[in-house]
């Protein structure tokens, strides 16, 4: 935007005056594209519900389309209720909503942690019991997290564009806390441990 207020105007390719809008339009593209490429990180389970989430929110979808997503993401409906990411019933599906998640969930002990797992319940952790609660998550889910926040930010962007206040809040509380749940993490005797002995 800064070229804007420098040049006294913008052109597009075949020479016309660009519109602010039209280069808003050209910059969520590629953030939009850039976002698109750090999928690839995410396991399937967890594209899936990015996908889902884009398409439906926190509302119910057609348990057909949500089975034709499924595949298509190298997963399966039972799989994503197993994996604790959506409830399927009577012909519909929809994203499990974060006061729906076990508070004794332990990573350690699920045999399908997912991206999304591990964001939404940091988020969890986070609204109810503070950075603290998040940091001690953190540490347990290990490098998931940082995918984790990666995801939050994704998923920020989308609400963002489809209006979504209240969850937009809460990707962008994750976002925002990270600086200081990482450090506590990095302050933890576990952490400093690992530290002293890459040195």
């Amino acid at each position: 935007m800064a070229v804007f207020s420098r040049y006294a105007k913008v052109l597009e390719a075949d020479g016309s005056p660009m519109t602010v809008r039209a280069a808003l339009g050209l910059i969520n593209q590629s953030l939009d594209q850039i976002l698109a490429e750090q999928e690839g990180d995410f396991d399937p389970d967890t594209r899936f519900a990015v996908t889902w989430f884009e398409q439906h929110g926190p509302d119910e979808g057609p348990f057909g389309e949500a089975d034709v997503l499924a595949r298509a993401k190298n997963t399966s409906v039972n799989g994503l209720e197993r994996g604790g990411v959506l409830v399927s019933r009577a012909g519909k599906v929809r994203l499990l909503d974060r006061g729906e998640l076990d508070e004794a969930w332990d990573p350690a002990t699920d045999r399908r942690v997912t991206v999304w797992e591990v964001a939404q319940h940091l988020i969890k952790r986070l609204e109810e019991h503070g950075e603290g609660a998040a940091a001690d998550l953190l540490r347990r889910v290990g490098g998931l997290g940082e995918t984790a926040r990666e995801l939050a930010y994704r998923l920020y962007t989308v609400c963002e564009r489809k209006g979504w206040a209240q969850e937009a809040v809460a990707y962008n509380a994750l976002v925002i806390a990270w600086p200081e749940i990482a450090r506590r993490v990095a302050g933890t005797p576990e952490a400093l441990a690992q530290q002293a002995l890459e040195v």
